[in-house]
């Protein structure tokens, strides 16, 4: 039974807040500055009475209302008999309001000797203040949760509510994608999004499948050939014949899996939970035992003194810090990743990246550049013309394409310095590359047969005039800190396993400089293959990252334990993940690690920290020193114990802020 979303919690927290802080005034006020809040107190006409009933006016609304869901919470681990921290705050809040309230109504039957110099001790503030620093907790990991709808959106988006249908009169018209039907013949325009799955009938263009592969070079489509929705036609026109439309399409299985994989992500084994687990139980014990000892052995009123103690057992029990042990530590943390470039979406994917030993990762985009380079121009035998004449003419013929491969050319001779010459007559041929005229010569630019001794690269053929002059070769580069960043991931007990869907060959030549085995290498993997190739680590007993930064990656960024997209990378695969790198960069994964490192490490303190001081007081709750000095719980140790413990959480969580991570 989880809580609900976070929209719904924070205008409860923001309530409790407004009425914590008043409440914490009038309870501690006369202890931390006696003479300033008697004084004003008493201008002010408030006698310990009214101090006592203003208390409960200002804690009641607290505990029940911006609270609530947490009693619910309560009830359901008390009737699952399923313990964890709601069970122990709850139980202790709960114990400490009916305590205070009920000493407010029948003080009068109550023993003169745990009667303090303000009258009995109430513990209002307690019942506020957890409750409201809990609640502030649960809004921190609840907000992670909201990612889901932003996912989906972004995939969504790229179906086209509007195809454009050619009737059997031969007439076209913009019908609703819901009018579509299988069998109906669509034209496709250049610059739009396929509208549906289907099989081309005449024309051809080349088509970006980023979405599906990840990789940038648009794929040549010709008569007979399928395409599918939400990818995108480049250059040329062409008409098709639907085969799957709406919830059929390849778009719309991606988005289930996305929209599955989040719905089946498991909930977060809270730590404090754990611990809680084992605590509350030894808690109602020692109350339990503490009432049954002081009835049959206590001073009288025996029933009046057992039942304080073992209520005293109860609230000293529910340490104050414990709302503060892990949102503290996990939003301290996830500030300084925003400081190096990590930004931290999920807590959730924080807390278990630290435990994580596999990563699967996507080549393009991730590893590598993402972009063609052109690698080498390899001049014809019989062309008399320099390397450098060569990439003129080809820069000039490209200057007014927008294809990848032509913007790589482009980049290649600007890095030269060379002039580029101007062209005229430019015309892009859709599926077969480009042609002008620059400086008085035919300039054709076409695609290439793969040769076996360069089957990783893209070839493209430069003619001039009618004659073959040379073949440039363009290849997707590793990035410059990729090699240092696996190295360094693998030193931090990482196993690397590269999931694309490029070709064999390509995938390999990564593979290889990064020295990685064939074993941990899977090419031409699809969405939905990636997303099930985390499902086999995962059933494998492993913590799987994901990382990558398309599309075609976005359901295996939702299924994986902790999914990091890149900041360059796709709406739908920054949406479907936990953690985003803001420069792209392999190397603030290993930063990313060592931050989820050291701040699950400062939440285990912090807990540790929780429960210390207020477990040093329940053997004086309990009455354990009562024979011997006649001590019982003062109501000024509880105060101290949750003001030193929650200190103590927060200053040792504030030593993130000087994590190095580098």
């Amino acid at each position: 039974m989880g809580l609900p979303d976070f929209h719904v919690l924070l205008p409860r927290f923001y309530v409790a807040l407004v009425l914590t802080i008043p409440l914490l005034v009038l309870s501690m006020g006369e202890m931390i500055a006696p003479a300033f809040f008697q004084e004003l107190f008493a201008r002010l006409s408030i006698t310990p009475r009214t101090n006592a009933w203003l208390q409960f006016a200002l804690a009641t609304p607290v505990f029940f209302w911006s609270g609530k869901y947490f009693i619910r919470r309560w009830w359901y681990s008390i009737r699952e008999r399923d313990t964890n921290m709601f069970t122990l705050t709850v139980t202790g809040t709960g114990a400490a309001w009916l305590y205070s309230t009920v000493a407010l109504l029948l003080g009068d039957y109550f023993p003169e000797s745990i009667r303090g110099p303000h009258g009995l001790p109430l513990y209002f503030e307690s019942t506020a203040v957890i409750t409201t620093l809990v609640l502030f907790g649960q809004i921190i990991e609840q907000q992670a949760h909201s990612r889901t709808d932003a996912a989906i959106r972004a995939l969504m988006a790229l179906a086209p509510s509007v195809a454009r249908r050619v009737n059997p009169d031969g007439t076209e018209q913009d019908v609703p994608i819901e009018d579509i039907h299988p069998g109906d013949i669509l034209r496709v325009r250049p610059g739009e999004r396929i509208p549906v799955d289907g099989e081309i009938t005449s024309g051809e263009s080349p088509v970006n499948e980023a979405m599906l592969t990840g990789e940038a070079i648009p794929v040549d489509k010709h008569t007979g050939d399928s395409v599918s929705a939400g990818t995108l036609n480049t250059t040329g026109t062409f008409t098709l014949r639907s085969t799957r439309v709406g919830g059929e399409t390849l778009l719309a299985h991606i988005i289930r899996l996305v929209e599955e994989a989040q719905e089946s992500e498991p909930p977060i084994a809270r730590l404090a939970d754990r611990v809680s687990a084992i605590f509350v139980p030894i808690v109602l014990g020692i109350s339990a035992l503490t009432f049954v000892l002081w009835l049959a052995c206590g001073p009288s009123p025996s029933f009046v003194h057992a039942l304080l103690n073992a209520v005293a057992v109860l609230i000293i029990a529910c340490p104050c810090a414990l709302g503060l042990a892990t949102p503290v530590a996990i939003v301290t943390g996830i500030g300084r990743g925003a400081q190096a470039g990590v930004l931290v979406k999920s807590a959730a994917a924080l807390e278990r990246l630290s435990s994580a030993r596999t990563l699967l990762i996507d080549k393009t985009g991730t590893l590598t550049t993402g972009r063609p380079t052109l690698t080498a121009l390899a001049p014809d035998p019989g062309c008399e013309l320099s390397e450098n004449e060569l990439l003129a003419f080809a820069a000039a013929a490209e200057a007014h394409s927008e294809h990848p491969l032509a913007l790589a050319v482009l980049a290649a001779a600007r890095a030269r310095g060379l002039g580029i010459p101007p062209a005229e007559n430019f015309a892009a041929m859709p599926g077969l590359g480009v042609a002008a005229t620059v400086s008085g010569k035919q300039i054709q630019i076409t695609r290439a047969e793969r040769h076996k001794e360069r089957d990783t690269d893209t070839l493209a053929a430069l003619s001039i005039d009618g004659r073959h002059a040379a073949t440039l070769a363009f290849t997707d580069t590793l990035k410059p800190t990729t090699p240092a960043a696996i190295a360094e991931l693998q030193a931090a007990g990482l196993r690397i396993v590269i999931a694309s869907g490029d070709r064999p060959a390509a995938v390999r030549a990564v593979a290889e400089q990064l020295h990685l085995p064939p074993i941990d290498i899977h090419a031409g993997a699809t969405p939905a293959s990636k997303q099930q190739l985390v499902r086999d680590h995962q059933a494998h007993g492993e913590t799987v990252i994901f990382a990558g930064d398309g599309l075609n990656d976005a359901p295996a960024l939702a299924a994986a334990d902790i999914g990091i997209a890149m900041g360059a990378g796709t709406d739908a695969a920054m949406a479907s993940a936990g953690i985003v790198l803001v420069k792209s960069d392999l190397l603030a994964i290993s930063k990313a690690i060592r931050l989820s490192r050291a701040t699950l490490r400062t939440i285990k303190q912090n807990l540790f920290w929780a429960f210390f001081y207020n477990a040093l007081g329940i053997p004086l709750a309990a009455g354990l020193f009562y024979p011997l000095f006649g001590w019982t719980l003062n109501p000024m140790y509880a105060g101290v114990a949750m003001s030193v413990s929650s200190l103590t959480v927060v200053l040792n969580a504030l030593r993130l802020r000087r994590l190095k991570l580098s």
